[in-house]
């Protein structure tokens, strides 16, 4: 099978004064064609930072993306000049960030912002290209959107600067969209409809979306295939329903844990993990998570364990005991 992008072994490191960060370690996977993608796992975990890998947008120095291939659409990213993947990102892979405010330029107009994109990635002149932003902020569901073309970021709403942003991002009809916690700034009024925006245009589109965020709450009717990743490893990666149901590894049983549920009864406590996550200056030799995990036992101290087929349907984990964690042994 031919997929968009095909990720092996990245490796992405940060050399500071205090020593080597090591952000991403390793991780592999494949995203077809029009598959929404959710990136999970707490803050500091690599998601942010293995997406900026991909657009290579990694800031030199402090960063390197030491090792591995980005596949996309047949070519490997890391071997392209900076000019070639200047005409990639806006054009075939887009990005839209967490906080619109700090991404959209306060002195230029939304209109302006849009038409830019469009002139250099598409060959329009400013005619067509005001015709197409007016078209993309009434597909992203912003009234009177022709009126609004002339107006300032600050003149928008959070929800409406966020929509501004997927306009500018679909811009010039991208493979695939990156979405990097793009509502967590939002309330959750606001976040509820930007979700069902990506869908509705995701499935209008045919677009594939890799949607990075800490709330696995979200991912549950957003993604196709979820990773987990957990200091820079990619832990358990599977069919959402499959993550969900038939939970391999401790840290996505946390994960699920803590969500509240409306199934649960009344006064129910929500499960918290224990410790704090491993210093990514001073990993450790095993599993990182093996310090707050209750089925620790001496090998998981002494070597990381692989990502393993769990099911024979691409459920993967990378846990020395996740038959224990799934109940499917008890000794």
């Amino acid at each position: 099978m031919e997929y968009l992008l095909e990720i092996n072994d990245l490796r992405t490191r940060f050399y500071t004064d205090e020593g080597v960060v090591h952000a991403v370690n390793g991780i592999s996977y494949a995203l077809e064609e029009g598959e929404i993608l959710g990136v999970v796992g707490e803050s500091g975990c690599g998601k942010s930072v293995h997406a900026l890998s991909v657009m290579r947008l990694i800031p030199s120095p402090p960063g390197k993306i030491e090792s591995g291939k980005i596949v996309f659409a047949g070519r490997d990213l890391l071997h392209l000049s900076g000019n070639e993947m200047r005409h990639i990102r806006g054009s075939e892979i887009a990005m839209v960030f967490q906080d619109p405010m700090t991404s959209l330029n306060p002195v230029f107009t939304i209109g302006y912002q849009i038409m830019e994109a469009l002139i250099l990635h598409q060959g329009m002149d400013k005619n067509q290209a005001k015709d197409r932003a007016g078209e993309l902020l009434t597909l992203v569901g912003i009234p009177a959107a022709w009126q609004r073309l002339d107006d300032y970021p600050h003149q928008f709403s959070g929800g409406m600067r966020q929509r501004a942003m997927i306009a500018m991002a679909l811009s010039c009809n991208p493979k695939l969209l990156i979405a990097d916690e793009p509502t967590t700034a939002l309330d959750v009024t606001i976040q509820a409809q930007i979700i069902e925006l990506v869908k509705r245009l995701q499935q209008n589109l045919g677009m594939a979306v890799m949607w990075i965020t800490h709330d696995l709450g979200v991912v549950a009717e957003l993604a196709h295939r979820i990773n987990v990743m957990y200091a820079g490893y990619i832990v358990e990666r599977g069919k959402a329903r499959d993550i969900f149901k038939r939970t391999r590894h401790p840290y996505t049983q946390g994960l699920l844990g803590s969500l509240p549920r409306i199934d649960e009864a009344p006064g129910t406590k929500l499960i918290s993990i224990p410790g704090l996550p491993p210093d990514l200056i001073d990993l450790p030799t095993g599993c990182p998570f093996a310090a707050r995990c209750d089925y620790a036992e001496d090998q998981c101290w002494e070597s990381m364990p692989a990502l393993e087929e769990t099911d024979g349907q691409g459920h993967t984990v990378a846990c020395w005991r996740w038959k224990y964690v799934a109940g499917e042994e008890t000794s």
